[in-house]
């Protein structure tokens, strides 16, 4: 490929520091030729020539100059719609749409296969971090045993400012709001449906096994209040919003994403503000450990540029864990050990523990710690909604090997 020239779609803050990043980028031998956007008359604060912008995805489409799409907007249906046509045509696509990938991933693996073309996302989970690369490649054998971590920098700058600098949840969200850091409707970082979408494509190149999000228990960080954090100031600890996956049996794996408690001798403990870490476990290396800011601008911008760098030399995604004669399968039949803090005496009847380790009550301030299910979490989830009640794991998986 002598030049690359880009399609554009989107240029918000994602697609301004993507222009910015190509723009200096003297080696990528790239240049964006046309940017698609849905307000052409939209004022922009960005020196580019008009020129560029169309509100028509055919003149992307039909140029015959263009070589590689470039998507980065929000509406997760219609970044489904520009993928899988630009596939279709055997246009090579980079795209950085985690939740329209999640979504969609076994029928945009087939479109490559069948079109003979690649879609590139490592800017998708993880943001500056090359996660996915490295799973793909470095970690390609049935050696690996976990990927955790923290894959939200929105959730994670608000438990920094609350732990780190003693901030309440509101002023720390809110300052996250101000920064940037967390949009004026925060659902989608703080719920956990974020994190969630990135451990479902990171599981598919980690174990080479799709699950659909749908069926996968997750549970954010809106509830936390001050009996929490100073539940977990007085144990020595902190809350992050971590997403895991774990090899449970040689051949049944589990995946979720809670608030964990996490101690100071873990990796994830120091990970603050808007960074990510990434703890990648595996049977001959014990731990390796990824760092790295998550979001924003220019950080999701050189991932996209090394995704753009990787297609001069043909790289494509090869899915090779996915041929594998034995996968493990996904399974909820598997026993976590968490802390609730309720109001509602029904809430610890409901939850169907196994086993009860610690409880306390008193007038203001409840909670149970206890062994149960994750399916049955799964299923108790509209209880641990109520007023009044959260939820924080705390960690047995492989615990064992950390002595």
């Amino acid at each position: 490929m002598d030049k690359i020239k880009i399609g554009l779609f989107g240029f918000g803050v994602v697609g301004r520091g993507i222009y910015q990043v190509i723009s200096q980028a003297v080696n990528a031998h790239a240049e964006i030729r046309r940017i698609c956007v849905r307000h052409i008359d939209k004022k922009r604060d960005a020196a580019v020539d008009p020129a560029l912008f169309t509100d028509n995805p055919d003149h992307i489409f039909s140029d015959p100059e263009i070589n590689l799409i470039v998507e980065v907007i929000n509406d997760a249906e219609a970044s489904f719609r520009i993928v899988s046509r630009a596939l279709r045509q055997g246009t090579p696509v980079v795209s950085g749409s985690k939740a329209m990938i999640a979504r969609h991933l076994p029928e945009l693996i087939d479109l490559q296969r069948r079109h003979s073309t690649a879609l590139l996302y490592d800017a998708s989970s993880c943001g500056s971090i090359p996660v996915i690369r490295n799973l793909e490649e470095y970690y390609d054998n049935d050696l690996l045993l976990e990927v955790k971590g923290i894959l939200n920098g929105s959730s994670n700058y608000i438990l920094s400012r609350i732990f780190d600098h003693r901030e309440s949840y509101g002023a720390a969200l809110e300052r996250a709001q101000k920064l940037g850091f967390a949009e004026s409707d925060p659902t989608f970082d703080i719920e956990g449906f974020d994190s969630l979408f990135k451990l479902v494509i990171i599981t598919v190149h980690a174990l080479g096994v799709y699950v659909k999000p749908d069926s996968i228990f997750t549970y954010g960080i809106s509830a936390i209040n001050d009996f929490d954090i100073r539940y977990a100031r007085e144990k020595g600890m902190k809350i992050k919003l971590v997403a895991q996956v774990a090899k449970v049996t040689s051949d049944k794996f589990t995946m979720f994403v809670a608030p964990e408690f996490v101690a100071p001798p873990r990796y994830i403990y120091s990970v603050d503000d808007e960074y990510n870490g990434v703890v990648i476990r595996g049977e001959c290396y014990d731990r390796q450990f990824m760092f790295g800011k998550g979001a924003g601008s220019l950080p999701t911008a050189s991932s996209i540029l090394s995704d753009i760098m990787a297609r001069r030399h043909n790289y494509r995604y090869e899915y090779k864990k996915m041929d594998y004669l034995d996968l493990p399968a996904y399974t909820t039949d598997v026993d976590l050990k968490v802390y609730i803090r309720y109001t509602d005496p029904i809430v610890p009847e409901k939850i169907g523990f196994r086993e009860i380790h610690e409880q306390y009550r008193s007038a203001g301030f409840n909670y149970v710690i206890g062994t149960v299910s994750l399916s049955d979490l799964i299923a108790a989830r509209p209880l641990l909604s109520t007023p009044g009640t959260f939820m924080v794991n705390i960690p047995i998986f492989f615990t064992d090997r950390d002595n």
